[in-house]
């Protein structure tokens, strides 16, 4: 019985890894990390505190920003907890139905943004191609709707993954490749018969990432083949330069997590140091690296920051 209890207990529990080799390094690298976060937090609740805020914003090429902005932040708030408990030595355990919800939260926000990067290049498709319907086509309702059918597109079809680690015994190592839980990382780990999960968790990725990333290479297509009708050279500098956020953020979010998925399926014997750098860089790098583009490439966007942290010093002045 005791022998019962130590192995449920043993299956129950995972243990995370941190950097291997530079263990005692840890807490100085969780300096860069903690700015890192400090930096894509604050940057995102920015822009959605402008958007809110700022009634020349209330337009569907905001909305998606703001929609961008939370799935960015939705997305690497689950790994903070558990990064710093490792980073700071406090505990490299993490209980299994942890580790599920965090895969979880972390999967189908991935997905949600890849829709939602989709909805910004339609935004710029109509707004490009069919300016003077733009009011018309992309009215807030339908934003919303746009809103909830990528976050339930992404979270249904992610939960029979999910669903199926609860029968898996785990009676090999408990050690994860991360300093949190991916389902590709986890399931390596698992003394069953996984063909499921690898074959079901590729055709996701395929049909939504596929299909997201064809929406929006179809809608460049459209929208460079407006452009260059364009008669003056100012004209089409002009509207190519409102989809350059965008590209930009597309290229951060489908570069890092298309080399992920390729060192976890093609690269597992590499050096573990690579595996943990590009899971990192899929999760820190658009949630960073977003608030800064648009705030320097969108004007409104840049004029609201400067107006947000410039004014409490123009109050305290004038008191």
């Amino acid at each position: 019985m005791a022998t019962s209890n130590s192995s449920s207990i043993m299956s129950s529990t995972f243990y995370l890894t941190g950097i291997p080799g530079y263990e005692e390094f840890h807490h100085w690298i969780s300096i860069p990390f903690c700015l890192f976060y400090i930096v894509g937090i604050t940057g995102n609740c920015m822009i959605l505190h402008i958007v809110r805020t700022d009634p020349r914003l209330h337009e569907p090429m905001y909305y998606f920003l703001a929609m961008l902005s939370l799935t960015d932040m939705a997305m690497s708030l689950p790994t903070m907890i558990s990064l710093f408990r490792v980073l700071w030595s406090i505990s490299q355990e993490i209980q299994f139905n942890i580790c599920v919800g965090q895969m979880f939260l972390i999967h189908t926000f991935s997905f949600t943004e890849s829709s939602v990067l989709l909805a910004m290049a339609l935004d710029r498709y109509v707004a490009i191609c069919h300016p003077l319907r733009y009011a018309i086509i992309l009215t807030p309702k339908l934003i919303v709707k746009i809103g909830i059918a990528a976050l339930l597109r992404s979270s249904i079809l992610i939960i029979p993954l999910m669903a199926r680690l609860a029968f898996f015994p785990f009676c090999r190592s408990h050690v994860l490749s991360h300093s949190y839980c991916l389902h590709q990382d986890i399931i390596r780990l698992a003394c069953a018969d996984i063909r499921f999960n690898v074959i079901y968790g590729l055709v996701l990725i395929t049909l939504l990432w596929g299909l997201d990333s064809l929406g929006i290479f179809v809608s460049y297509v459209f929208i460079l083949h407006s452009v260059l009708r364009i008669a003056s050279r100012e004209g089409r500098l002009k509207a190519l330069n409102t989809c350059a956020s965008h590209i930009c953020a597309v290229l951060i979010l489908y570069v890092p997590m298309i080399g992920l998925s390729i060192v976890h399926r093609f690269a597992k014997h590499s050096s573990p140091l690579i595996h943990i750098f590009m899971a990192h860089i899929y999760l820190l790098v658009p949630p960073v690296l977003n608030p800064i583009i648009y705030s320097v490439k969108t004007k409104q966007i840049r004029q609201g920051i400067i107006h947000l942290i410039c004014s409490p010093k123009i109050s305290s002045i004038t008191m």
